[in-house]
C-alpha cells in the first residue's frame, strides 16, 4: 500500500493508523528550537467516529487508506441493518441499524444517499442535507393562532414526528433537515 509522508500530511487525507482508517482533520507544523520538526495532527476514525492526537516526527510516514465515495440509494431496512445499491457497480450492502436509526427516519425507499468505502467494504452512509416528505397526520390548527410562532406535532409519510408551524395541514409537503429533524418550509405541490 502507498506510504503518506509526515511532510505531505494535510487535512482531508486518509491514512491507517493501527489497523484501522481516519481521517486527517487537522494537520499543524511545528518547528521547535532545536530538534526535528513535528506534525501535530488530529485525526477522525472512520469506524468508530472517535478523535485521536498524535504528534509525528518529520521522517514518519503512514499508510494511505483504500477509500472510496460513490453514490448509492437506501433499500430496505431487516431487524439489524439498513441496506443500500451501490450505484456504481449494483451489489447491496448493510450497515448496523442501531447505529443508523436516527439518520434514517426520514429517509424513504429509494432516496439517494453518499457511500464510503474501505477495503470496498461499507464503512459509512451520509444522507441528503434536506428531504421533502408529505405529512400523513396533523392536528388541525386552533383558530387564531395563525399569526403567531405556534408549532404542533406532525406526522410524516416514514413514520416521523415533527414539530411544523401551526398552518401546517395533512396532505401538505413539507422539506426537513435529516440531521436535526427541523422543519425548513412547506413545499408547493
Amino acid at each position: 500500500m502507498a506510504q503518506v509522508n509526515a511532510g505531505e500530511f494535510k487535512k482531508g487525507i486518509k491514512v491507517i493508523v493501527e489497523n484501522e482508517p481516519y481521517d486527517m482533520l487537522e494537520c499543524n507544523f511545528v518547528k521547535p528550537g532545536k530538534g526535528q520538526a513535528l506534525y501535530k495532527t488530529r485525526l477522525r476514525n472512520l469506524l468508530k467516529g472517535t478523535i485521536l492526537d498524535r504528534t509525528y516526527k518529520s521522517g514518519d510516514s503512514l499508510e494511505a487508506a483504500d477509500i472510496r465515495k460513490g453514490r448509492g440509494s437506501y433499500t430496505y431496512r431487516d431487524a439489524e441493518s439498513y441496506y443500500f445499491l451501490d450505484n456504481d457497480t449494483f451489489e447491496q450492502y448493510g450497515l448496523p441499524a442501531a447505529v443508523y436509526d436516527d439518520t434514517m427516519k426520514f429517509l424513504l425507499e429509494g432516496s439517494e444517499v453518499d457511500l464510503l468505502f474501505w477495503n470496498d467494504k461499507l464503512i459509512a452512509m451520509t444522507p441528503p442535507m434536506h428531504v421533502v416528505l408529505e405529512v400523513t397526520y396533523a392536528e388541525p390548527a386552533a383558530r387564531g393562532n395563525t399569526a403567531t410562532n405556534v408549532t404542533k406535532l406532525a406526522t410524516v409519510e416514514t413514520g416521523a414526528e415533527v414539530q411544523v408551524p401551526a398552518f401546517i395541514e395533512q396532505g401538505n409537503r413539507v422539506k426537513i433537515e435529516v440531521e436535526t429533524g427541523n422543519y425548513i418550509e412547506r413545499v408547493a405541490i
